[in-house]
């Protein structure tokens, strides 16, 4: 299926450091957040597009089950990258083909501001997921709340840290499993099944 028919669908996640806010490092799951995106990335990639920006915590998780599949992942994944950070990619971006550069501004917040307009005004999503995460996750849940307010919500509480209080704060409360339920491969397939392409 060409790239221009696949639904796509956006996620945001990042492992919480100690460092930067403990609150949300005291609350994530850190397993729980690498087993999320493994699953929801298993799950998307043969069947939809799946767009993400480039945290480094995240990429080499995903570029993990790329090698496993057996589709074409360049045709189902678009990585947008702030070349702030050009002296820190993660190796793992060398495989992956379908990268989106956005520009370097005069300071970190600037440009992380710039990737995230561009990445979440230029596609149109069916679906946003929020896993784990720090005030960045946040910021991306508001913004594509905005952009994208017809989409289907999906942040994975489970994992704690920022999709925990992006969950805590959403009425009427979204599914429950999201809570609860560890099984995250069973779950995405239930939850987008009517988005991703079979």
């Amino acid at each position: 299926m060409a790239k221009k028919d696949l639904n796509k669908i956006f996620l945001s996640a990042s492992i919480p450091i100690k460092t930067k806010n403990q609150d949300f490092y005291k609350t994530a799951d850190i397993i729980a957040i690498r087993d999320a995106v493994r699953a929801l990335a298993t799950v998307v990639i043969p069947h939809a597009h799946l767009i993400w920006g480039g945290h480094p915590s995240i990429t080499p998780l995903i570029q993990f089950i790329l090698e496993v599949l057996k589709v074409n992942p360049q045709n189902h994944i678009t990585l947008y990258q702030s070349n702030f950070f050009e002296n820190s990619f993660p190796k793992e971006n060398e495989s992956i083909e379908n990268i989106v550069y956005t520009d370097k501004l005069v300071d970190e917040k600037a440009s992380v501001e710039l990737l995230r307009r561009r990445m979440l005004e230029e596609n149109k999503f069916q679906a946003g997921i929020f896993i784990g995460g720090m005030d960045g996750v946040i910021e991306e849940y508001n913004l594509f709340r905005k952009l994208h307010s017809d989409a289907l919500l999906i942040p994975v509480a489970s994992s704690g840290a920022a999709s925990l209080e992006i969950f805590n704060s959403i009425s009427p409360k979204p599914d429950q499993r999201l809570l609860s339920d560890f099984a995250y491969m069973a779950m995405f397939r239930k939850l987008l099944k009517s988005i991703i392409n079979q």
